[in-house]
């Protein structure tokens, strides 16, 4: 039995997407960054998407402006069994990537309410994550199916301090839908698709940011965005479909399930510098706060020890980017970007549900001004990750090595209004 959502949560839990930040994080806010692989994105005022990543930069439009984009995720994520201690073949899988393609949206509206006072709405998603493997994957204990999917309506509102220095704070409302389900794999043979573990819930949580911008002159300017960690507790409910005798068994039977969670704070520090008419220069270095990330624990009602449970360790990441803009003419102006991110995960808890690895992107990407209210953002990126090899164990201490390479690619469509 799942758990039950409302009609907006259900269809939102069809955007599920495979992050290609690091870990389960997103950096995919918007198609304007994606071109120069989001560098200088707390510096940059491109558009009113700039309630995600600086507020601060509101007071650069003296308009208001809707942002509407959607990013296509096309995962590639690879993973080949290379050895087991129980004598079973680790390589089962077939050549699909365990990450299925997906849709991101995003959308932003600021206006400016007086000289120097400017409000934000934005709707987007800074975390999520889905992986999927057989229902009769022989790991099924470590595999079988891993979802997150977070909705963040951030409402923001800047004030113009001078010429130089401008200041923003923001509330933020999220949604989470989480989902984890395990299978009981080699163990129960025939029934390797016998579910061992099914925990589906979802919570809200609120948070707030904290936006700076300053303009050395007007062709260079720096920027500082925080956005703070947000605890959730996902309440739902859990089932396993284990016959009666089995240590735990519920044979399908549905109880009261919850998990906590908290999502890393987010800070990152920009420059943008116009070096001539033509010619514009951007970097970005973001930080976020993995540490808080240090184990998975689901927890049913009158049970003392947790029903699943994973130890994850994360490190603090550190993500750098440098790209560049060059206006053509009057109506295209062209983007590229480079940018490493850094995993957060060490090497020995490395896992098939959440795979991870440092990645580089390579990025490019285009505006068109339509007309003097209107332009289209388009941008693509390469993800490359690298190949890695490590074993992970399951709840039985039976090991399963793997090597595993994370790759992607990204496209994106974004339409911009002023008026």
């Amino acid at each position: 039995m799942q758990f039950k959502k409302t009609l907006l949560a259900a269809s939102l839990a069809l955007l599920s997407t495979e992050s290609f930040a690091a870990a389960f994080q997103l950096a995919e806010q918007n198609v304007s960054g994606l071109g120069r692989a989001y560098a200088g994105e707390a510096a940059v005022a491109d558009d009113a998407s700039v309630v995600a990543r600086n507020p601060a930069l509101m007071s650069q439009f003296d308009k208001a402006q809707l942002s509407i984009a959607a990013m296509y995720v096309k995962p590639d994520v690879s993973l080949e069994g290379e050895s087991t201690n129980n004598g079973l073949d680790a390589d089962v899988l077939d050549d699909s990537s365990i990450a299925p393609s997906a849709v991101i949206p995003a959308g932003y509206f600021t206006m400016p309410l007086n000289e120097k006072v400017s409000l934000g709405f934005g709707v987007f998603s800074n975390f999520g994550l889905s992986t999927e493997f057989a229902e009769d994957y022989a790991a099924g204990q470590i595999a079988g199916e891993t979802e997150i999917v977070t909705i963040n309506t951030n409402v923001s509102v800047a004030y113009q301090l001078d010429e130089a220095w401008t200041l923003a704070l923001g509330v933020n409302h999220i949604y989470a839908d989480a989902k984890v389900k395990r299978t009981a794999g080699n163990v129960a043979g025939d029934y390797a698709s016998l579910e061992a573990a099914h925990l589906e819930g979802d919570d809200t949580g609120f948070g707030w940011n904290l936006g700076v911008a300053y303009s050395l002159d007007e062709n260079n300017r720096l920027g500082f965005h925080y956005r703070s960690e947000t605890d959730l507790t996902f309440d739902g409910e859990y089932s396993n479909q284990l016959p009666i005798g089995y240590p735990g068994a519920l044979a399908g039977q549905s109880l009261p399930g919850s998990l906590e969670l908290t999502l890393p704070a987010i800070a990152e520090l920009s420059g943008s510098h116009q070096l001539t008419e033509e010619y514009g220069l951007h970097y970005s270095m973001v930080w976020t706060g993995w540490s808080s990330f240090d184990k998975l624990e689901a927890f049913v009602p009158g049970i003392d020890q947790p029903v699943f449970a994973k130890q994850e360790d994360f490190s603090d990441s550190i993500r750098v980017s440098v790209g560049g803009d060059y206006q053509l003419n009057e109506q295209w102006k062209l983007r590229a970007g480079l940018a490493f991110d850094e995993s957060p995960v060490s090497q020995q808890h490395l896992s098939i549900s959440i795979p991870d690895t440092d990645r580089f992107w390579f990025s490019f990407g285009a505006e068109w001004q339509l007309d003097e209210a209107s332009s289209v953002d388009l941008g693509a990126s390469i993800i490359r990750g690298k190949k890695q090899d490590f074993v992970e164990s399951d709840s039985l201490g039976q090991q399963w090595g793997f090597e595993s390479e994370g790759n992607a690619y990204l496209f994106g469509a974004q339409y911009n209004y002023s008026f």
